[in-house]
């Protein structure tokens, strides 16, 4: 619905986004810096790389019971969300980590090398939240259409996964024996 309105009517964007609160610019600013310190080689305590997923975990959450928590849906919505998540966290789990990631037993930290990953995928959840908070706004009646909710459901899952097996593969790394 948004992108055929903005196909018609582009003129509708600056409407859009000057009827955004205030604090949603403040939240993504919050975002982006996250997102940009994730750009430098840096330590990471093992307690906030399994800290930050949980919140992102919630962030997903609360994306989709935000969005269609009036919806009878909702044990079906937070099921596909939950299957997304496994799937993509399983799937991810197996994949190399990154040259020059390093766990020091002694400091309890991992030397993390810097990514563009985390940043896109920050502006990734942000924007589909934004993108699913208008299409709301414009057509409420969607949060009872299954063919919307699900791929929603199901994409704020697959964005936790990502998350949730970057966590488990440091913890795995933290948790090896030479």
């Amino acid at each position: 619905m948004l992108l055929q309105l903005l196909t018609h009517q582009p003129q509708a964007l600056g409407t859009i986004l000057k009827n955004t609160p205030v604090w949603v610019w403040g939240l993504l600013a919050g975002l982006l810096s996250i997102g940009v310190m994730q750009l430098k080689d840096r330590q990471v305590s093992l307690k906030s790389t399994l800290l930050a997923p949980l919140a992102w975990l919630a962030f997903g959450l609360f994306g989709v019971v935000s969005a269609f928590g009036s919806s009878g849906m909702l044990p079906w919505l937070v099921a596909a969300w939950l299957a997304a998540l496994l799937l993509v966290a399983t799937a991810f789990m197996r994949w190399p980590k990154p040259p020059g990631t390093l766990y020091h037993a002694a400091t309890q930290s991992f030397a993390v090398p810097g990514s563009w990953v985390p940043l896109l995928l920050i502006l990734g959840i942000f924007m589909t939240k934004y993108i699913v908070g208008i299409e709301l706004a414009m057509a409420p009646k969607q949060a009872q259409d299954a063919a919307f909710a699900l791929p929603v459901a199901m994409l704020y899952g697959a964005f936790s996964g990502i998350f949730v097996a970057r966590a488990a593969s440091l913890y795995q790394l933290s948790q090896a024996r030479d």
